[in-house]
């Protein structure tokens, strides 16, 4: 697919975009994308409705780690632990606000609330929170059934 993108110059005209490319992204690609940034959005459903929130994660394996805290919406929505999980969806991407290259990774898949003292110790060193909390009480495993990434390349 060809299509060529506007951006707005400092004077507030358009101005256009050399033409790109979208190309599908396998798999082992799309999550190793996925593991080289930190923050993304998790997609869920809060009282009957769609909710995205912001968030930081980290790669154990193939599964996407989050952090999560007591009181937080995202708390909530997870399952007990001997669960199935909650299926939710999960989107990082590197686009450059100029050129529009880079790629975007949609996972979809079940959540499981993370508890085990030692896998949540060995998170939190890894895991950098944006804002200060006082520890992590659980973590959210995400287990990738679908994984779909997008690169952008000029042509």
């Amino acid at each position: 697919m060809m299509d060529e993108a506007v951006h707005r110059t400092a004077g507030g005209r358009p101005a256009a975009v050399a033409p790109r490319r979208m190309a599908q992204l396998d798999r082992a690609e799309a999550l190793r994308l996925l593991g080289s940034v930190s923050l993304g959005r998790i997609v869920f459903t809060h009282q009957a409705l769609p909710a995205v929130r912001p968030v930081n994660h980290l790669m154990d394996g193939d599964d996407i780690i989050v952090q999560l805290h007591d009181g937080a919406t995202l708390a909530s929505i997870v399952a007990p632990t001997q669960a199935t999980g909650v299926v939710v969806a999960y989107e990082a991407d590197v686009i450059d606000p100029e050129t529009h290259i880079g790629w975007s990774v949609v996972v979809t898949g079940f959540a499981r609330r993370v508890t085990d003292a030692a896998e949540l110790a060995r998170f939190a060193a890894r895991l950098r929170p944006w804002v200060d909390h006082p520890g992590m009480s659980a973590a959210l495993r995400i287990h990738p059934d679908l994984v779909t990434g997008l690169q952008l390349t000029t042509t």
